[in-house]
């Protein structure tokens, strides 16, 4: 049985200003076109299919429209809430849609409520999804005393593990020799099985300590609590998370897909996707990454202005978004409109200047509080923002453009 992970999709989301709404139906059709390729049976979204609880009309038909392509190519859909998400918009019409093969799961009441899968080979898998927690809001139904997210994790799990243990197989051949026992560690249930027809897959949108994150996501806790030990997902054949964007292994079955498409310049080295799983009767079989092709890369330089311009090695950043630093002593006149000649996809301008004069801590309201007219205020404006003073022809333009000010307030 092959089964998609992915998640953070933020149907929505614009980068830095760009909206990305086109790219985003790209992958959609990237996505389709796997589905059909590799014969996929299920595609799990771990949280974040918005950018905001209130998406825009047009982002909503798109997530309509990707559901409607996915299912009809052959796939169930799976997908939770995450931090991103309204629960209660994205859960809309749940029962309705799981009757079309799309299922979602925004509450509590997910925890023990699996999607189960079943394969002509005999694969019975159960896919259990946690969605994103507020531990504010949940910890008194869960029985947590100290609301933290690694507390609610642990107690949403302890329901999912209990309810695993007990969980059935689907079909109708005798269960696999075997027992399942239990085990305590604080406080959580921790099922151990010799052998069962049934997998299990968790889906769940966290922070989980050891990854790495980026710029682009919301923090969920600040100083690093949020963050939950990976033994904490013990007990399950796959988990499937989600919440940070970029692709990689915690586990060899735990793992985030990342997000689809870059949403920060720290993303610049990420590779985009997901992961390909394979499981049979036996459990999990291979992981293998699937790898979406970005319409724009990105490009993050950092030099002088006039060796960006001219060095041969920056050609591959002309069709790139580029976030460029400029390490001149001086800010150069007309730096972006210099820059987008030769990157015209340039979104983000950074100074840091090397070799400067230390530039002065005094405030600009210091700086000019003893000039003496409208031209000293000026210059000193500008040598505020730039750290040096105007050049005499500088001086000049701002002489003569004060002189036109003061003649049209005079003929008023």
């Amino acid at each position: 049985m092959k089964i998609l992970h992915t998640s953070d999709w933020h149907l929505g989301r614009s980068f830095h200003g760009v909206g990305m709404l086109a790219d985003q139906r790209r992958f959609v059709d990237q996505l389709v076109g796997t589905v059909q390729r590799e014969h996929v049976r299920a595609v799990l979204i771990s949280g974040d299919v918005y950018d905001r609880a209130l998406p825009s009309v047009e982002v909503v038909q798109l997530f309509s429209d990707a559901l409607d392509r996915l299912t009809a190519a052959g796939a169930d859909v799976i997908f939770s809430s995450g931090n991103h998400d309204s629960p209660i918009r994205l859960g809309f019409a749940d029962r309705v849609l799981a009757r079309g093969g799309v299922h979602v799961r925004t509450g509590l009441d997910a925890l023990t409520d699996p999607v189960r899968l079943t394969d002509a080979d005999g694969t019975d898998v159960a896919v259990y999804a946690v969605p994103y927690l507020e531990p504010r809001l949940v910890a008194d139904r869960l029985g947590v005393e100290r609301p933290g997210h690694p507390a609610v994790m642990t107690a949403a799990l302890r329901l999912v593990r209990r309810h695993l243990a007990g969980l059935a197989p689907l079909a109708d051949t005798p269960p696999a020799a075997g027992k399942a026992t239990a085990t305590e560690d604080d406080g959580a249930l921790f099922p151990v099985r010799d052998a069962t027809p049934v997998r299990s897959i968790l889906m769940a949108h966290a922070f989980v300590a050891g990854a790495e994150e980026s710029d682009s996501e919301r923090e969920l806790a600040s100083g690093g609590l949020g963050q939950i030990p990976v033994p904490v997902f013990d007990g399950f054949d796959y988990v499937a998370l989600g919440h940070l964007h970029g692709r990689q292994t915690l586990r060899e079955n735990v793992r985030y897909s990342g997000s689809p498409l870059p949403y920060s310049f720290s993303e610049a080295r990420q590779a985009k996707g997901g992961w390909l799983l394979d499981v049979g009767p036996e459990g999990l079989r291979a992981v293998d990454p699937v790898t979406v092709a970005v319409t724009r890369p990105l490009a993050i330089l950092r030099g002088t202005l006039e060796d960006l311009l001219a060095d041969p090695a920056q050609a591959d950043a002309e069709g790139a978004w580029c976030q460029i630093t400029l390490t001149d002593a001086e800010r150069p006149l007309m730096a972006m409109d210099r820059l987008r000649e030769r990157f015209p996809h340039t979104l983000v301008l950074q100074f840091d200047p090397q070799g400067a004069a230390p530039r002065e801590r005094s405030t600009y309201s210091s700086r000019v509080a003893g000039a003496a007219d409208d031209l000293e205020v000026s210059a000193g404006f500008l040598h505020h923002v730039r750290s040096r003073p105007p050049s005499e022809a500088e001086r000049e333009a701002l002489t003569a453009a004060l002189d036109a000010i003061s003649l049209a307030e005079a003929a008023r």
